[in-house]
């Protein structure tokens, strides 16, 4: 019986995967992958101020799907998506019920485990910090998906003819996507398209290496917090009114 590129791949990364684990070890996946950014000139991070999102329809999920072709069929179970807005309602004693609008996506961590775990180094980190998915090396395995802490992942199960934005290229089947940054309009000196129409300016981004930076000095401030900090992934997504 014949064999597929794509089976042949899903066993072999498995099986490259298998010899690499081993008792009381760490997992090596990541050697050859690029610096973090830390030792970079320019490290990029996004801080969200959350007192100023209002949720508005969750219009910045659509952004993103537009900007970035993102695959959107009207079914849970195989909608992927980039950034989701969680509605979390704060109930405290004595004090009125709060609602917050969350903006979530990849973090794109200092030590993402997504990375360490992709057996054919598909994910990878950029020397500007941003975490990246070479789709053409993507098998499709998904142990990046369940090693995110964040849920920030998604496999694409179904073709999609949405190509609104064609300088990005459309979303590949069988393999796994999530945010970027808009690495490619982060490129070319603009804004990821979140960033660029949140019409509360509620998402800031930045080089948070130049201390003269607005996200470096909000990040300063230490009035920030991270998601999950107990993970020591080192995010650089920063939400202001957590």
């Amino acid at each position: 019986m014949g064999m597929d590129r794509r089976t042949f791949l899903k066993l072999g990364g498995a099986l490259a995967l298998g010899s690499l684990i081993t008792p009381g070890s760490q997992l090596l996946l990541a050697s050859q992958e690029n610096k973090t950014g830390n030792e970079s000139k320019t490290r990029w991070a996004m801080v969200v101020d959350l007192d100023k999102c209002s949720g508005c329809n969750k219009e910045c999920e659509e952004i993103c799907r537009d900007e970035n072709n993102v695959p959107h069929y009207g079914n849970e179970r195989y909608d992927a998506y980039w950034l989701r807005v969680a509605d979390v309602k704060q109930h405290l004693p004595g004090v009125e019920t709060r609602e917050r609008h969350i903006p979530l996506m990849c973090q794109h961590c200092d030590n993402p485990p997504c990375v360490h775990v992709c057996p054919t180094k598909a994910s990878f980190v950029r020397d500007d910090g941003i975490t990246l998915i070479d789709e053409h090396r993507c098998i499709g395995c998904r142990y990046c998906v369940i090693a995110c802490p964040y849920r920030a992942r998604s496999l694409i199960f179904r073709k999609s003819d949405k190509w609104t934005n064609e300088e990005v290229p459309k979303m590949m089947i069988g393999v796994v996507t999530k945010c970027s940054f808009c690495a490619h309009r982060v490129d070319k000196g603009q804004d990821p398209a979140c960033v660029e129409k949140c019409p509360y300016n509620g998402l800031i981004f930045g080089n948070m290496n130049d201390p003269n930076s607005e996200v470096a000095k909000i990040i300063a401030t230490k009035n920030t917090k991270i998601l999950r900090p107990e993970k020591h992934l080192g995010p650089k997504v920063f939400y202001k009114g957590l």
